[in-house]
């Protein structure tokens, strides 16, 4: 084991001071979350702050036609039924399918959701044409569901939905298509009489069908959100009282604000306070997360990743124990995207490991030594969904990489701007010059996990490819798992897909998270699933 690098515990000991008005911190059953965000995620249906949003105003305000199963903590999350009963695709034309709704599912404005609530959802993201489609939607939308073209009502509550090209990953996607009140926009639009402006009363006043509507919100202060009692689920008809969402980038700030008594959960917690926090009474919550922390890397012309031989040497110069020492312990050690128990591992040739002079060879076989380093400019945040202890695990990279004849530079942003680059690509001017990206990613399905990164048909802006890698053997072997509708064949494509990834590794993988979040003792009713997601509705208060 090599000596603890100093500059992380350094950065994990800064501090900084939280004020939240006294009017939330009253003791009833109202839940106040400090959440990693420097804003509000956007309530007006397709939420922003990467998956963040959809866990916190995407999930709680909102539903999909289907969902994730987050009601168990010891079995990997699967697509349930959610607004759709049932679906299946037309066995003679696979890029069409038929969704069953529910029919007894009404919005917090108290319309009817139906079929044509459905195309109207579609039409908000994918038509231009249509008077309420809303661009500022588009990018967190049709980037996780590249192949959904429209929809078509059958009956009251049948819809047909058409993608471009036959796409079995279809229902796994549409967990990220939130269905917003038409009724309730419409009179927002007649009010108005201007769709972008509809759109942002409709934000300040939104009705979805979820088990929460929102009652205040303050833009980067909080969100206040009560339970719906008309809900169709009674499993998530909430029992608390209300919900706080409070924007806390800062970790040591989130800690601080959680051991006084301001929230009653942060996520991501600073990793030297872990003791504190649990011998203060509160309880850590983590489970495995299907969930990468990676370098995402360019192959934009004149990259220095275009040589594999600079890539591996990336992936085997740190050592990821030590990093995961230094983060309490609160991280997995990757093997790749997905790791060796996974249906999809293929067992790759490339062994992600710590091997310093293996890496040393490489580099020096590639041209680079301690007296020419390759110089990389990576982009990162200082917080964000999912991007666990960005600065810190960033400058750790920094401090090992050198060892490997590596000059890193960070180039640190807000944590929304990175998101929105991530879907903008290497050659954009929003790149900054960097020559890797440093976003993490869920892995709950196969376009999220792979598809998205290593396909020519995602270059941006269509999805998150941010690095252009792809070719026609990774088209193929993506082809071949898109329109293999039978789980076991299908698992086996992705396999091989899986291998062909981490043999030419577009990444550095560097974590899976945990996804730490501490809790008051107060909180019950806590599932922590093997999921980027959590459950809020069946959670209560003591």
């Amino acid at each position: 084991m090599t000596q603890t690098r100093p500059i992380l515990i350094a950065a994990l000991l800064a501090s900084s001071v939280l004020t939240i008005p006294a009017a939330a911190l009253a003791q009833d059953k109202i839940l106040r979350i400090g959440m990693t965000a420097a804003d509000i995620p956007r309530t007006l249906g397709q939420p922003d702050q990467g998956f963040e949003g959809n866990r916190f105003t995407g999930m709680t305000i909102y539903d999909g036609l289907t969902a994730w199963d987050l009601s168990k903590e010891d079995e990997a999350s699967v697509v349930i039924p959610n607004l759709a009963t049932s679906w299946a695709v037309n066995p003679d034309d696979t890029t069409k399918w038929v969704f069953n709704l529910r029919d007894d599912v009404t919005f917090h404005d108290g319309s009817a959701f139906n079929a044509e609530s459905v195309v109207w959802n579609v039409q908000k993201v994918l038509d231009e044409a249509a008077p309420h489609f809303d661009a500022s939607q588009v990018g967190v939308t049709a980037s996780r569901m590249p192949t959904l073209r429209s929809a078509r009502a059958i009956d009251e509550f049948t819809v047909e939905l058409t993608t471009s090209e036959p796409d079995s990953f279809l229902p796994i996607n549409l967990t990220n298509l939130f269905m917003a009140s038409p009724a309730h926009w419409q009179a927002k639009f007649d009010e108005t009489g201007n769709a972008e402006t509809a759109w942002a009363a409709f934000a300040a006043d939104p009705s979805g069908t979820g088990p929460f509507r929102v009652t205040s919100f303050v833009p980067r202060e909080r969100l206040e959100l009560a339970p719906n009692t008309n809900y169709w689920n009674p499993a998530r008809t909430p029992k608390l009282d209300g919900v706080v969402l409070v924007p806390l980038p800062e970790a040591n700030a989130r800690t601080a604000a959680l051991l006084s008594g301001q929230v009653d959960w942060i996520e991501a917690p600073s990793p030297d306070a872990i003791p504190q926090i649990e011998s203060r009474g509160f309880t850590i919550y983590a489970n495995p997360q299907p969930h990468v922390w990676p370098w995402q890397l360019s192959f934009a012309e004149g990259s220095p990743w275009l040589d594999k031989r600079v890539r591996h040497a990336a992936n085997l110069c740190f050592d990821r124990e030590e990093l995961q020492i230094l983060l309490g312990g609160y991280m997995g050690i990757p093997k790749g995207t997905v790791d060796p128990t996974h249906p999809w591992w293929g067992n790759p040739s490339f062994d992600i490991r710590y091997d310093l002079e293996e890496a040393q060879r490489l580099m020096t076989e590639a041209g680079f030594s301690a007296a020419n380093p390759v110089k990389v400019k990576v982009q990162t945040s200082a917080s964000g969904s999912g991007q666990m202890q960005p600065i810190p695990m960033n400058e750790y990279l920094q401090q090992s990489l050198r060892d490997c004849y590596f000059d890193i530079e960070l180039d640190v942003i807000e944590w929304n701007t990175v998101f929105t680059n991530w879907r903008r690509g290497a050659n954009d001017e929003s790149a900054n010059g960097a020559h890797a990206i440093n976003v993490s990613f869920a892995t709950m399905d196969p376009f999220f996990a792979m598809v998205r990164f290593t396909s020519t048909g995602t270059f941006p802006p269509v999805s998150n490819n941010w690095g252009l890698f792809g070719n026609d053997e990774f088209d193929a072997l993506i082809a071949d798992a898109r329109t293999t509708f039978e789980d076991d064949a299908r698992d086996a494509a992705l396999a091989r897909l899986h291998a062909r990834i981490v043999e030419e590794a577009p990444f550095v993988w560097v974590a899976h998270d945990a996804g730490p979040r501490a809790m008051s003792s107060r909180v019950t009713g806590v599932v922590q699933p093997k999921s980027w997601f959590i459950d809020i509705a069946p959670m209560d208060m003591n």
